[in-house]
């Protein structure tokens, strides 16, 4: 019952403090909407993949770093306390390429992704704003994840929370009051990250604090060590950015900007569902992590059962309820009316979330492997459904079936992945005495 309780309280909070998260992206969506009309969606569509890279990174590195962290303590290692320093001083280093590219390339990111003339005018300072602030974005991460591990995970959701509530506030204050516009939403959502990781900062200062920043050289080999168990959600993140980037141009090139817009109502959506899902995966991890340490056996098989049935169920009341209030979601970003983008993103939703019926099973069994230091197979689950199997899927079933071939690949994909999640899972049952 012990294991239940944990379970039940970690993944609870990682749940709402993801739901923050993905709120926000629902609060810049519909004042874009409001603000900018179908042409505002289509931007802030084209330039999530970025935001994806850079929640990518930030991902690998806290989550590695901090399961890297997890497992040592576990096991009284005194090399635990150098993992948070090191990995907040990579996230830096690798944050000041993004503020590089928002000073000197926006509009040439915007042209790369598919951006027309109207859309470059458009986005430019929006995306120039978000990459100057993408290193908070990373550090965010970082300091979410070992509060979260270092039994906090209360005060990971209210940062989480707190964050993600002021971005909402700001959007509107920055976006009609300001009169700023997209610039306007950016900056809201800079701010975000900055507001979480003062809040989680509270953490340092309590007794039970056992994370140490040392001022060292940051370590390579470290930093790979943290990304081999950071590896899995580095390519969760960024499948949802080569996801969006390869719809998009599919999109673009059979329905247009209109096209590009219903799947921004889509994707946006698709967002709070992937949040649901991680919330389960990530407020599992550090049980698993720590109970895989200290080798008990029995509460680490129960953590994955756990984790599996909570995210199936998750799966099937999250598509319930898209496709009982599809027309109510849809009409939200839909400020102008168009009846065309409506019967896009209605048929849109109501196929593309039937992947989500096999995505959480990927989804916790991906972040088990990471968490038990399996990272090949974290890396092949995480790859397959976010590389290899929406690609080949969305490409071959696009050209067979046009749009709805597009929003079936989805499902086809995590469909395909799913038969070897399930069977890495058996083998690793045979193979580890931790499991069996």
């Amino acid at each position: 019952m012990e294991v239940t309780k944990k379970f039940v309280k970690y993944v609870s909070q990682d749940i709402f403090g993801m739901l923050g998260v993905s709120c926000y992206v629902i609060a810049d969506t519909f004042f874009i909407a409001e603000a900018a009309g179908s042409d505002g969606i289509a931007v802030l569509n084209l330039v999530l993949p970025v935001y994806n890279l850079i929640f990518a990174i930030g991902s690998m590195l806290g989550i590695g770093a901090a399961t890297r962290f997890t497992i040592l303590r576990a096991q009284k290692s005194p090399e635990a306390e150098h993992y948070f320093s090191n990995a907040v001083l990579w996230a830096l280093a690798l944050g000041f390429i993004f503020v590089a590219a928002g000073i000197c390339i926006p509009g040439r990111i915007l042209v790369v992704l598919g951006a027309d003339r109207t859309l470059i005018e458009l986005g430019t300072g929006y995306t120039r704003i978000f990459l100057l602030f993408g290193p908070f974005f990373m550090l965010n991460y970082i300091f979410s994840s070992f509060v979260r591990n270092d039994n906090g995970p209360t005060l990971a959701m209210i940062g989480t929370m707190a964050g993600s509530l002021s971005n909402v506030a700001l959007d509107y204050i920055f976006m009609f009051p300001m009169k700023m516009g997209l610039p306007g939403a950016a900056l809201a959502t800079a701010v975000s990250p900055i507001i979480s990781i003062l809040i989680c900062s509270a953490h340092f200062f309590q007794k039970r604090n056992t994370i140490r920043f040392q001022w060292k050289r940051p370590s390579f080999q470290s930093l790979i060590r943290s990304c081999q168990l950071g590896i899995s959600a580095f390519v969760g993140e960024l499948s949802s950015g080569v996801t969006t980037a390869v719809f998009n141009f599919l999109i673009l090139g059979i329905a247009g900007n209109i096209g590009v817009a219903a799947y921004g109502v889509v994707a946006n959506f698709s967002i709070v569902a992937i949040s649901i899902l991680n919330g389960i995966a990530q407020g599992a991890q550090p049980l698993v992590s720590d109970y895989y340490g200290k080798g008990e056996q029995k509460a680490l098989r129960k953590s994955l059962r756990l984790g599996i049935g909570t995210a199936a169920a998750a799966a099937v009341l999250i598509y319930g309820i898209v496709f009982l209030c599809t027309d109510t979601f849809v009409a939200l970003f839909n400020s102008e009316h168009s009846a065309l983008m409506e019967q896009y993103a209605v048929e849109g939703m109501r196929i593309y979330f039937t992947g989500f019926l096999f995505a959480g099973i990927n989804i916790v069994g991906a972040a088990y492997f990471s968490a038990v230091e399996r990272p090949r197979s974290a890396f092949a689950i995480s790859i397959i459904r976010g590389v290899i199997a929406i690609v080949g899927c969305s490409l071959l079933l696009a050209w067979l079936f046009r749009f709805q071939g597009v929003w079936i690949s989805f499902t086809a994909a995590e469909g395909i992945t799913v038969l070897f999640t399930i069977l890495f899972l058996i083998r690793e049952q045979k193979k580890n005495p931790l499991t069996t």
